[in-house]
């Protein structure tokens, strides 16, 4: 049985932009693979441990091989856990709005957590980085207010798109489809349009997710 990692980055739940895409994504998923399994991660309601003191240093004596104190592992434990959990499902799903032009603050958090030397990625003097987790099916849906499909809107660039495609690329997520629930906002033909082009945007990432997961 294949399982889906659905992490949810918008604090509306349901009545998001992102969230309802992402329902129907699975929904679509769930036609061809009815049996396929949702770990649902709702980063608003998780209690995700702050990154200092402990961590921080536990990080470091893992870059330098220096033994972890009771604390450092206990810190560092946990943080294993995310990246556990986040490598045991076969795809990832998502879903998020655009902030400020980047990623909400909850889920860079959660991108800080899980991007650690010796779980997430290695590091070798002599030929740098390495992602440690294995390519899977990956997809974004991210909801923004204005339209950034063909580039910046009225003028204001887009940060969040290859912030998450290098973040997921770099702990081994390469390749993801970032599909832009867009625009949230704006004049109703406008939106009208966008709602169409991401339901068939959706409904084609749900086929392809069903073919490679069967």
């Amino acid at each position: 049985m294949s399982r889906i990692l659905h992490i949810e980055a918008s604090p509306r739940a349901e009545r998001s932009w992102s969230s309802r895409a992402a329902q129907n994504f699975l929904a679509r998923l769930k036609e061809s693979l009815p049996k396929v399994e949702v770990d649902r991660f709702n980063i608003w309601t998780a209690i995700l441990p702050t990154f200092d003191g402990a961590a921080i240093d536990a990080k470091y004596a893992k870059l330098s091989n220096t033994p972890l104190t009771d604390a450092q592992d206990r810190a560092w434990k946990l943080i294993g856990d995310y990246v556990a959990r986040l490598d045991a499902a076969d795809a990832i799903l998502i879903s998020t709005s655009m902030w400020n032009l980047g990623v909400p603050y909850r889920l860079k958090h959660l991108f800080d957590l899980m991007t650690q030397p010796g779980l997430s990625f290695s590091f070798n003097p002599a030929t740098g980085y390495s992602p440690l987790l294995r390519s899977r099916p990956t997809a974004v849906l991210m909801a923004t207010s204005g339209d950034f499909t063909e580039g910046p809107s009225y003028g204001r660039p887009d940060l969040a798109t290859p912030y998450l495609r290098t973040a997921l690329a770099f702990i081994g997520l390469k390749d993801a489809d970032i599909v832009h629930v867009s625009p949230t906002t704006g004049a109703p033909e406008a939106m009208e349009a966008g709602a169409r082009r991401t339901e068939g945007q959706v409904h084609r990432l749900a086929a392809s997710f069903a073919a490679r997961l069967a």
